[in-house]
């Protein structure tokens, strides 16, 4: 299956990850605390940094950790923290590397089940539950990765029909959607600490 994701909302980085695993893996991981296009337009960054048309997980693991640092912090950044960043980029690939000989399509390739994928998507470094699920819907809805009870094992992400994170996005609308809902989820938040704020304040009868 033909997959074109449009999550950097910008036609050559969303080529890079449409192809490459790796690369929808790094935008995965930078996805934290930046706006979701800079985050996914990323992986285009850093392989026209390193001189290559193809994000190689053996490249950036063995990569001079000084001088991969440098390389994401020049300007423009490729994240907000770009050193911490560049050491968890290495961190994903080195994993990668002695795990899956770099390849990061192996990681869902031969997946027991939904379970199973969850469970290695986990053990990456830099992904949580919460990530590893995001990704594994994004794996089932946009990449045709689906395991038996890969919905399940994603959690509220891997519903159909809603807009609940990356793995929905699909245009400029669907992007909107998901934007009001994160959006709707701070405010929430926010709702719910300033009571706690409140009653917390209040004076005892």
């Amino acid at each position: 299956m033909a997959v074109s994701l449009h999550l950097a909302q910008q036609q050559d980085a969303d080529a890079l990850l449409s192809r490459s695993p790796l690369a929808a893996l790094i935008g995965m991981l930078l996805d934290q605390q930046v706006p979701l296009e800079w985050a996914f337009t990323g992986p285009l960054t850093i392989s026209q940094r390193l001189g290559t048309e193809e994000l190689d997980a053996h490249q950036i693991a063995g990569y001079d950790p000084d001088a991969f640092a440098a390389l994401l912090s020049a300007k423009p950044a490729v994240h907000r923290y770009p050193g911490s960043m560049a050491k968890r980029v290495q961190q994903l690939c080195q994993y990668l590397v002695e795990h899956y000989d770099g390849e990061a399509a192996a990681l869902w390739q031969d997946a027991a089940d939904g379970s199973d994928l969850l469970a290695r998507l986990s053990a990456l470094p830099g992904f949580g539950t919460q990530k590893s699920q995001i990704f594994l819907a994004l794996l089932g809805k946009q990449f045709g990765v689906r395991p038996t009870g890969w919905r399940e094992a994603a959690g509220p992400y891997g519903e159909d029909g809603c807009y609940r994170s990356v793995a929905d996005i699909t245009d400029p609308d669907s992007l909107s959607q998901v934007r009001a809902y994160k959006q709707q989820l701070k405010q929430a938040a926010k709702a719910e600490k300033t009571e706690k704020t409140r009653k917390a304040a209040k004076p005892a009868k």
